[in-house]
């Protein structure tokens, strides 16, 4: 019967008069009571009857003044019993005037009760009224709730965040998550129990443990874990065939507390991510701020996000260039619905000296982000001029505008190919580098560069070609067995060029700390098993074999480079080779005329001279190596 009146209000709150009614009933039962023990049986029932009336007014008063029958009852925290003992405090001061009253001012008492009285009944319904309320909260978990099927969960990590995970969870029992145990790395937590849940080691998490004890999922709760750690946990624990959800850091809890509903299921991005660089807000607000600042290659992945980022600022003018029309029509539409303004979106190609000239007449920015690039390995492969005209080029003759229009800050956009190239693409950006650093004292502009790895989620990444692959039925693509790489996030690595933008005197190769590589075979596996599917017998992966120009390990400082720290532990500067400013730059400017013959090799050669730690790999310019050698 109990179960039935619980399941017909499981769909709905109880009304709140019902409510009212029930505090006022309880009132008068603690009321009655508080007789009791003041004459123990001994007493006028004529007298009560005749108070009764006035009880049931008063606590009708005091209960709507304050409320309390308003909070949801299945819900009961600390801040409703709060409500509960002001109420009832309330009640008390109203019972403790009519008894003053009565006793001053009226011959015939129409409220003859003792004091004491009062107090007793204070104390009782307070202790009623809270207590009704959480017997009720329990009552609906334990007979509501429990009608409904049960996933059985462990939570890996005891410490802080696990037990704010099971509190959570033991709140909002409307996900039926059954939490039997706790999994911890710490020997002196193994054994113990939190709420009689008893705390278990990695290692008693066998096939055999998860089957006995019908576990279905764990749900990862461990703040500031690193990364390589975190993979770590979540590969042994897919390979046990659970379903594997996280917990949220900290900082992305809805007002400071944890609710049941942020718990998600893990994705590739969560392994992958890292400590977000810690920004100095004033300093960016201050680069920003009345700034006039044009981004290139706006509607790109990287571009895109700076474009974001910078928008939250106090710019004065944003101006957005991309050669590509529907991505930055995309662009203009995501800012207009956010009702972003001093925004301009222009189509043009940083190739095109009259147009490029005309926009920086015009609108006279301050600062510079470039990020238009070519940067697809194998398709630059087989376009060498193209990722010339492009990456040194059209680089070349913005940063040249750059100076003649008396541009603060010059920040360009560089990545981890350009160290130690093996590739056309990673060569090219690296000339761009270098012809960044041949300007350092040509004008006042500040050339700034910064270089990192793979971007999670940028087109082109490996990370949504899995999860084309995955949904098509695979198999997975891997170039080789063997090869690993760096990865961020796209957002951290917008905050590291933001960063450098405003850090940055001119010169400087900022470089960020990406902690370990990581093997894509095993990235692979991950995100077959995240999917829900085994490897290899539901999708399988295929090796292809490395692509023209293609490394099986990325670098961030090339040869003879090393680094010096800065404010921030996650960025460093490297410290290049020495050059000849005027001399390598003359073969710049060469190769920028050269390029206009279209002649890949001889392109590709003289590409070589200026960069010599350039060797091919798995190209047909492997045989311009050869010939040095």
């Amino acid at each position: 019967m109990l179960k039935t009146f619980f399941q017909n209000i499981n769909q709905k709150y109880t009304p709140r008069w019902i409510v009212l009614v029930i505090d006022i009933y309880l009132t008068v039962q603690s009321f009655i009571l508080a007789f009791i023990i003041q004459y123990n049986f001994d007493f006028d029932y004529n007298q009560l009857i005749y108070t009764i009336p006035i009880v049931v007014i008063a606590t009708f008063l005091s209960y709507v003044i304050v409320g309390s029958y308003k909070g949801v009852i299945r819900h009961t925290g600390s801040k409703d019993a709060l409500n509960v003992l002001i109420a009832v405090s309330l009640l008390m001061l109203f019972l403790t005037g009519l008894f003053l009253i009565d006793k001053h001012y009226f011959q015939r008492p129409f409220f003859n009760i003792s004091y004491t009285i009062i107090i007793i009944h204070f104390l009782l319904n307070v202790i009623v009224l809270i207590l009704s309320r959480f017997i009720f909260k329990l009552l609906y978990k334990r007979l509501v709730l429990d009608l409904k099927p049960s996933s059985r969960v462990l939570i890996y990590g005891a410490g802080d965040s696990g037990i704010i995970t099971y509190s959570a969870l033991y709140e909002e029992k409307i996900n039926k998550l059954n939490v039997v145990g706790f999994i911890d790395d710490s020997k002196s937590k193994v054994g113990k129990k939190i709420n009689q849940v008893k705390i278990y080691s990695p290692k008693q998490i066998t096939r055999d443990f998860i089957e006995k004890n019908r576990i279905s999922q764990v749900i990862v709760s461990i703040q500031n874990v690193k990364p390589n750690r975190l993979l770590e946990i979540v590969d042994n624990l897919l390979s046990k065939s659970l379903k594997v959800k996280i917990v949220p850091p900290v900082k992305n809890w809805i007002d400071g507390n944890l609710e049941a509903g942020q718990i998600k299921d893990i994705k590739i991005e969560d392994l992958l991510g890292r400590e977000v660089i810690n920004i100095e807000n004033s300093l960016l607000k201050k680069e920003f701020n009345k700034k006039t600042i044009l981004i290139t290659g706006a509607a790109g992945s990287i571009g895109s996000e700076i474009s974001r980022q910078i928008s939250f600022y106090n710019y004065e003018k944003l101006i957005l260039i991309d050669q590509a029309e529907s991505p930055l029509y995309d662009l203009q539409q995501e800012f207009n619905s956010l009702g972003k303004v001093s925004i301009e979106f222009i189509i043009a190609d940083i190739r095109g000296e009259r147009r490029m000239n005309k926009i920086l007449e015009v609108y006279k920015p301050d600062i510079i982000f470039h990020a238009a690039a070519y940067k697809h390995v194998p398709l630059m492969e087989d376009n060498p001029y193209e990722a010339v005209n492009v990456n040194v080029v059209g680089t070349h003759l913005i940063m040249d505008l750059a100076i003649k229009h008396k541009v603060e800050k010059f920040v360009m956009v560089s990545t981890d190919k350009a160290v130690n190239p093996t590739n056309v693409m990673g060569a090219t950006k690296r000339i761009a580098e270098i012809y960044a650093a041949c300007l350092k004292d040509k004008g006042t502009t500040k050339f700034i560069t910064t270089r990192f790895g793979n971007v999670l989620g940028s087109n082109g990444s490996v990370i949504p070609l899995f999860k084309r692959q995955i949904e098509n039925g695979g198999p997975l693509t891997v170039t080789h067995e063997e090869i690993t790489r760096y990865f961020m996030t796209i957002p951290e690595a917008c905050q590291l060029v933001l960063e450098a933008g405003a850090m940055g005197k001119g010169g400087e190769i900022y470089v960020f700390d990406m902690g370990e590589s990581i093997k894509i075979f095993d990235l692979a596996i991950n995100m077959i098993q995240l999917s829900g599917l085994r490897y290899p017998q539901d999708i399988d992966i295929k090796i292809t074999g490395l692509r023209p120009g293609e490394k099986i390990y990325e670098e961030l400082l090339a040869n003879g480079e090393n680094t010096v720290p800065t404010y921030n532990d996650k960025i460093m500067i490297a410290k290049v080779r020495a050059f000849d400013v005027e001399d390598i730059k003359n073969q710049i400017l060469e190769l920028c005329v050269l390029s206009k013959t279209c002649d890949n090799k001889e392109i590709v050669k003289k590409i070589k001279e200026i960069v010599p730690e350039y060797k091919s790999q798995n190209s047909l310019y492997e045989a311009l190596d050869l010939k040095v050698e």
